[in-house]
């Protein structure tokens, strides 16, 4: 196992004994014979276990814990005592010890006791580590974008994260929502409990209350077993509701109850529980339309907008392309082990003005393509499939104008407006992008009915 211990007892013989056994199991073993000589070994090496023995000249057991405490040293402690009272091993649990044993000792079962130890510690770092990655993960600083567009919904997570109040996402299907939410959720003091996701258009109506809400054994067919709801498993974390406005009427109405009483109602109960769950709901649809229109409930919208996040389209943030693109080829590289450094000016003017009708998830999905086939350091026009043709597509949409001028005032306008938003509307880049100047730009814009843009 490479782990290493210290044993620390005057009894030489118990020491040494101990020692043998632990080797035999394979563990490394110091010894020292009392509290201060393995002191001074904890602060030249570190040890994953120290078993020391309460009883001991010059320093006892307990003093060691405490000055290791003190010296903030590394190591976990099993304490062994010849006293069989529970003063004394309540004693060593409360000053930090993770368990004791009693003497005369079984050497076998000091053996597993250390090698459950040893595994647990292992456990608790594991989690460590993941809580961390998880957190560095879902970092709203982590999400890549420096447009103006995106830059107002970072100021907006920071805000909200520290409250409590239910979230509105909206924007168009693949520009991120469900990584806000967890963004949100992973800075707010709900960190530590869980984010429960459900795309509320994957459920059956029929199921739908049963896996928000639970239900109860026998409550209809096929409930052999009592099953808890997302709410309840989501409490005191968060609850992402995606494309909520999928969800039926009746369980709106529901979902209302709950929002509002902080309680549900499990299918087949008559006592309602309460729950403390934060809801963050998301839509790619216009809500206040599908309100106005009798889909969605006046009362749930107010209740759920409390915060309201758009996030913007690709459309809406050109000027982020390049350093998405870039983020993605970072990820590749290290989920396919490649150096794929850069991508030809050429291929990324394609990227720039492509239009990415799937958002951001489209775009990933691409650059995820292109790195599996790309060869050496930069991804060039050679590694872009066929099908992936900027020029074609860009005619496609001009072929069915009556007239080759109405055509080219068509493309004229798709290309300046594609300019100034890759500017972020600076008049003056945009104009020295195309290659023309700021006057002609104006008198171009005002030809095309352009002139209110920017």
């Amino acid at each position: 196992m490479g782990n290493r211990v210290l044993l620390v007892d005057d009894d030489d013989i118990t020491r040494e004994s101990l020692a043998a056994v632990l080797k035999n199991h394979g563990f490394f073993c110091d010894q020292a014979a009392n509290g201060l000589i393995a002191l001074q070994q904890m602060q030249t090496q570190s040890y994953d276990v120290i078993l020391t023995d309460i009883e001991m000249p010059v320093m006892n057991g307990m003093q060691l814990m405490e000055k290791s405490a003190e010296l903030d040293l590394r190591g976990s402690f099993i304490i062994i005592t010849a006293y069989a009272s529970v003063d004394t091993a309540i004693e060593a649990l409360r000053k930090g010890a993770y368990d004791y044993l009693l003497k005369p000792l079984n050497f076998e079962d000091v053996a597993v006791k250390v090698d459950k130890l040893i595994e647990h510690k292992a456990l608790v770092q594991e989690n460590q580590s993941l809580r961390q990655e998880i957190h560095a993960q879902y970092d709203f600083s982590n999400i890549v974008g420096k447009s103006t567009a995106i830059r107002k919904v970072f100021d907006t997570i920071r805000k909200v994260s520290d409250s409590d109040s239910h979230v509105l996402i909206s924007g168009n299907s693949g520009t991120g929502k469900e990584l806000v939410a967890k963004a949100i959720h992973y800075n707010s003091p709900r960190r530590k409990g869980r984010f429960v996701a459900i795309n509320c258009g994957a459920v059956t109506e029929t199921l739908f209350e049963s896996e928000i809400f639970g239900h109860k054994k026998g409550s209809f067919t096929g409930a052999v077993a009592d099953k808890d709801g997302l709410f309840k498993v989501a409490h005191n974390g968060t609850l992402f509701l995606d494309e909520i406005s999928e969800m039926s009427l009746t369980a709106q109405a529901k979902l209302l109850r709950a929002l509002e009483n902080k309680e549900i109602l499990p299918v087949g109960a008559t006592v309602p529980l309460l729950v403390n769950a934060r809801v963050i709901a998301a839509t790619n649809r216009i809500l206040l339309q599908e309100v106005q229109q009798g889909r969605f409930r006046e009362d749930l919208y107010y209740r759920l907008n409390v915060i309201d996040i758009h996030l913007p389209s690709l459309q809406e943030r050109r000027a982020d392309i390049p350093l998405l693109v870039q983020h993605f080829i970072e990820k590749y590289n290290r989920q396919m082990n490649r150096q794929v450094k850069k991508v030809a000016p050429e291929v990324m003017e394609m990227m720039c003005n492509r239009s990415w009708k799937g958002e951001v998830r489209e775009l990933e999905n691409f650059i995820e393509r292109l790195m599996i086939f790309a060869e050496g350091d930069t991804i060039r026009t050679a590694d872009v499939p066929v099908e992936f043709s900027a020029p074609i597509e860009r005619m496609e949409k001009y072929a069915d104008k009556a007239t080759l001028r109405s055509a080219v005032a068509a493309f004229e306008r798709d290309y300046i407006r594609a300019q100034l938003a890759k500017h972020e509307n600076h008049r003056g880049l945009a104009a020295k992008a195309m290659g023309i100047g700021e006057a002609t730009l104006y008198r171009k814009m005002k030809e095309l009915g352009l002139q209110g843009s920017g």
